[in-house]
């Protein structure tokens, strides 16, 4: 798939408030820090798409941008929380659980993991989450240009992969779809794309 429109839609505080239209959607989710914004940039060919900050945790609404027009991605809030109070993290909580108990025309949630960090139980209790509640997700492992160069075997992107492998398959019986990309050299981005675009395809064939 070639991205040739990205545009931004709108930000909506509550689930009721997105987009009414009935066209596939994916969920870009992950802790704060974890790359999101840069990497929807380079997967829509836009640096300026998705507002990046030095200050982790800045996406506070859900953010529809229309791809192609023909499929939503979506940002949503991270479910780590950097410089939030716990009233914020309450709030941030009840709009990421309402989105995805009510969007019904959400096709899979793509949850970010940066590569660099073993399994956190934060993000391993959030797909037991979506599991529990029937919502597909797939694993993006990101910033893996932080490893590449790595002169230990045991911290490279093989090994750091395998490790997490091993947690998932000590929790579920199967692996998800897993990508591994880099949004500064614009690794991954490809694979990402054209597993959308088939899952897209599935969708409209219904």
């Amino acid at each position: 798939m070639k991205i040739k429109s990205a545009k931004f839609i709108k930000s909506s505080n509550h689930a009721a408030d997105c987009p009414s239209d009935f066209i596939p959607e994916y969920a870009f989710i992950g802790r704060s820090n974890v790359g999101k914004s840069s990497l929807i940039n380079c997967l829509c060919n836009n640096k300026k798409l998705a507002k990046t900050s030095s200050r982790p945790g800045k996406t506070r609404l859900i953010n529809h941008f229309i791809i192609n027009s023909s499929w939503y991605l979506v940002d949503l809030p991270g479910y780590g929380y950097a410089n939030a109070s716990k009233t914020e993290i309450k709030e941030f909580q009840g709009i990421i659980k309402d989105y995805f108990f009510l969007r019904k025309q959400l096709i899979l949630a793509f949850i970010l993991i940066d590569i660099r960090h073993d399994a956190q139980k934060i993000d391993i209790e959030f797909m037991k989450w979506l599991t529990t509640n029937n919502i597909a997700f797939s694993i993006i492992f990101t910033k893996i240009d932080k490893l590449s160069q790595s002169g230990n075997p045991n911290n490279g992107i093989e090994a750091k992969v395998g490790k997490y492998k091993d947690v998932i398959l000590n929790n579920w019986e199967y692996l998800p779809e897993i990508f591994l990309t880099s949004s500064t050299k614009h690794i991954g981005k490809e694979n990402i794309l054209f597993y959308i675009d088939k899952l897209t395809s599935k969708f409209t064939q219904k």
